[in-house]
C-alpha cells in the first residue's frame, strides 16, 4: 500500500485495496528471516524450499492458493477496466505467480524461472480476458543504479551447484 500510494499521489489518483493480490501468507515464518526460518523449521523449510506451489509452512499458504485468489481477482480488475490503462501494485510471489498463470508458465517453480526486483514494472497488455500479453517484464529503469545479479532474492535452489 505504501508503494502504491507513492505512485498514486503525484497523479491525483485514488487506492483501491484488494485483498485478493496480497503477499503470500508465510504462516508462522512471518517476522522471520530466512536464516531464523531455516534453523527454527528445517525439515518445513526444507518442503517448501523444494515445492513452494503446493506446500506452505504451518498457517501460510501455498502458491496454488494464493493463485486462486490473486487470478481470478486480477482477472476483475481487468474486465472492469477494460478500456482504461490501470495500475496495480503488488509483491513479488503473488506476480511471478499471477504471470506463470496468465503466460502458462509452469508454476511449480515459479520462484526459480521469474525474478522480481523490488519496485520493478511489468506491462500486461490484455487483448480480452483470456489473451494477455506481456509487452515489458521485471523493468528497473527507473533505479538510480544497475541492479546486480540477483542472489538473495531466489529461492536456495537456484544457488544450488548441479
Amino acid at each position: 500500500m505504501e508503494t502504491a500510494k507513492l505512485v498514486a499521489e503525484p497523479h491525483g489518483l485514488q487506492i483501491c485495496a484488494h485483498d485478493g493480490l496480497r503477499e503470500i501468507a508465510h504462516g508462522r515464518w512471518e517476522g522471520k528471516t530466512r536464516a531464523e526460518v531455516e534453523r527454527e523449521f528445517p525439515e518445513e523449510y526444507s518442503r517448501y524450499e523444494h515445492d513452494p506451489y503446493s506446500f506452505a509452512p504451518s498457517g501460510g499458504e501455498t502458491g496454488l492458493q494464493v493463485t486462486a485468489r490473486a487470478l481470478p481477482a486480477l482477472l476483475h480488475i481487468v474486465e472492469e477496466h477494460c478500456d482504461q490503462r490501470i495500475l496495480i501494485v503488488s509483491h513479488k510471489a503473488t506476480i511471478r505467480l499471477l504471470l506463470s498463470s496468465l503466460l502458462g508458465f509452469d508454476p511449480r517453480k515459479y520462484r526459480e524461472r521469474l525474478d522480481q526486483a523490488p519496485c520493478a514494472l511489468n506491462v500486461i497488455d490484455f487483448k480480452n480476458l483470456t489473451h494477455p500479453r506481456l509487452t515489458l517484464f521485471n523493468d528497473t529503469a527507473h533505479y538510480d543504479f544497475v541492479p546486480d545479479v540477483p542472489h538473495g532474492r531466489l529461492s536456495k535452489v537456484w544457488n544450488e551447484k548441479s
